[in-house]
């Protein structure tokens, strides 16, 4: 008989058990990379109780960096299910186990020993699986276990990362700890921010290829599902807000397909948005079609009028801008070029933020014609490098001749270049050049990755991080994101922290 159990399978089982008067402990993790740890953590929860159930996290929720897991759900399940002392075994599909224990109600809920000081855990969800389990006539019970660590073995065993990757985070954790890493981040926190720039709806549309069209040269192809996610200034906010304490969100949606209140249920509690209303125009909807199997994209449709806003309009959105950059520590701009932010808007922020990250962004919805030139100035600078290209008009150009470049070009001291799997060059006026790898494992969509990266990198560069730094910790949130599809994912505090701790072992 298989152990695996579906959730409410299992649910129903202790149920059974518990009438019974038998005892039900329950163990919750990851369990990537199996290893003696493990078993004494298990051995010492079935010591206390008549049956042991294992839960596993769901591969999309492990948040223990780029290439984790090590090793899929299906696997770690079965290994975990070979030990004589795990009696059940289940895949929790949320982030947390605090449902979960609430459905399963397990008589003992045992974690190691090195969950017993509630600030040592970066998610901080430890309070709140006490309280699940107590509510369900439960109790909370440490091990006393060794310690050892997945991430520790598979940093030094697994070959997750190129060998220059590998090579560059060993010298890493010779110059930089944790605790110095995640100081930056504590200062980052204390920071307010607003956040300008076009809302998008991300809409995925699945499909199936049936074939060629009978009567016309094109594919027909067989609707299956359709995911819409926040995209846009709506991504940039609800990852920015994951980092510091409070956003505010300033954009323009269309008077047609307007999608309020859509685009207000996709906003992270700690974001306020101030949505002004573009005439006769619809909210800017980017509709991909991909292919269900492959997960390949087949074409994408832009859905905007990205004509120039009305004198009103532009008036309006100044007065609101204003406003709001009088109490905010930083401003980052995600200008997608579709004609939300005018000259005079660009003129606004590069004069009244008191500290300006910029993004502007060139897509194939503005053919190029959208440079930071117009903002005259930023205390930031995050581009793609094919938007450097389009900056300095030279497609071949050696990062020696970029630099000086870019500086002459453009009043900005830091600036940071993303390059794809190359990662991320950062350099700056004082003459400091620092590259930084990409973080990523497995690629499943980069939509998305450069907002994250600058939403992390903007208040961390605000704080005077150390580009090295800086680098590190944007490139994790650029690694996470692109491990899932679209802004499906927003980047927060505790999945950043819960990276860096496991890369920095």
């Amino acid at each position: 008989m298989s152990k695996l159990k579906p959730i409410d399978e299992l649910g129903a089982e202790i149920k059974r058990l518990r009438a019974e008067g038998k005892t039900v402990a329950h163990c919750h993790g990851v369990f990537d990379v199996l290893h003696v740890g493990h078993v004494r953590h298990l051995k010492g929860a079935r010591k206390l109780a008549d049956v042991l159930v294992v839960t596993l996290t769901a591969d999309r929720f492990v948040n223990k960096g780029p290439g984790r897991p090590a090793f899929n759900q299906t696997l770690r399940a079965e290994m975990v299910s070979a030990l004589d002392v795990v009696d059940f075994v289940a895949i929790n599909e949320e982030s947390h186990a605090v449902n979960l224990i609430k459905r399963l109600g397990p008589n003992i809920y045992v974690k190691g020993s090195d969950y017993v000081r509630p600030e040592d855990d970066p998610t901080g969800m430890i309070a709140e699986e006490k309280a699940a389990v107590t509510s369900v006539g439960g109790r909370l019970v440490f091990t006393d276990e060794i310690v050892f660590s997945s991430s520790a073995l598979i940093n030094r065993h697994f070959e997750i990362f190129p060998p220059s990757t590998q090579a560059w985070l060993a010298d890493f954790r010779t110059r930089h700890t944790l605790p110095e890493v995640l100081s930056y981040l504590d200062k980052a926190a204390a920071l307010s921010g607003v956040v300008i720039g076009e809302p998008i709806i991300d809409e995925y549309v699945f499909c199936e290829a049936m074939g060629k069209a009978t009567k016309d040269p094109m594919i027909a192809s067989l609707f299956q599902s359709m995911e819409s996610y926040g995209g846009g200034s709506l991504a940039v906010a609800n990852h920015l807000a994951g980092v510091i304490g409070k956003v505010d969100l300033i954009g323009e949606i269309g008077e047609l397909e307007r999608r309020e209140d859509f685009m207000r249920s996709r906003l992270s509690p700690g974001v306020t948005p101030y949505f002004l209303t573009r005439a006769g125009a619809p909210t800017i909807h980017k509709r991909r079609f991909v292919d269900h199997y492959t997960q390949s994209r087949l074409f994408e449709l832009y859905v905007m009028q990205d004509g120039e806003a009305q004198a009103h309009e532009v008036a309006a959105l100044d007065a609101v801008l204003r406003a709001r950059l009088k109490t905010a520590d930083i401003a980052v701009v995600a200008d997608y070029g579709h004609g939300m932010i005018a000259d005079s808007i660009a003129r606004t922020l590069a004069s009244e933020s008191k500290f300006l990250a910029l993004n502007v962004q060139s897509n194939a919805g503005n053919r190029g014609l959208n440079t930071i030139r117009r903002y005259g100035r930023a205390d930031y600078v995050c581009l793609a490098m094919h938007e450097v290209v389009m900056e300095t008009r030279e497609r071949h150009l050696p990062q020696d001749k970029l630099i000086p470049m870019m500086l002459d070009r453009f009043d900005c001291d830091r600036f940071t270049v993303t390059r794809g799997k190359l990662g991320t060059l950062h350099f700056d006026r004082q003459g400091n050049v620092v590259q930084a790898p990409a973080l990523a494992g497995h690629v499943v969509d980069r939509v998305g990755a450069g907002d994250a990266l600058l939403s992390v990198t903007a208040p961390l560069v605000a704080v005077g991080a150390p580009w090295e730094i800086v680098g590190f910790l944007g490139n994790i949130a650029g690694g996470i994101l692109v491990s899932d599809l679209g802004n499906r994912l927003a980047i927060g505090r505790a999945s950043i922290v819960k990276a860096a701790t496991a890369l920095l072992k």
